[in-house]
């Protein structure tokens, strides 16, 4: 499996309403194309900050499960709008898990 370790820091004060909005319509519309999610990890440290992970079977499959996301609707009409705005900044590294050994839900 493929796996992006991602981090995202809000703006301030953002961090809560992006998560509502993550959790309750990306979240969903990620599991609908077949993208496995992992969090979200709140940091302890910086209150604007969260992790998350996000899987796809293999490399063949990533760009054109992103694409099916980032190109449909809900991205394109609702989200990108209101969560982008939010962001101060994101990371992402990907990463292979040959062995398995993340377990989703």
């Amino acid at each position: 499996m493929i796996i992006e370790m991602r981090t995202y820091k809000t703006k301030p004060g953002c961090r809560s309403e992006f998560l509502h909005l993550f959790r309750s319509k990306s979240m969903p519309a990620h599991a609908e194309i077949g993208m496995k999610i992992l969090g979200p990890f709140l940091s302890v440290e910086d209150g604007d900050t969260f992790f998350f992970m996000r899987g796809f079977p293999d490399l063949a499959s990533r760009e054109p499960m992103k694409a099916k996301f980032y190109q449909g609707d809900l991205w394109k009409s609702k989200l990108e709008s209101l969560l982008l705005p939010m962001l101060d900044k994101y990371e992402v590294v990907l990463v292979d898990d040959p062995d398995g050994l993340v377990q989703w839900k």
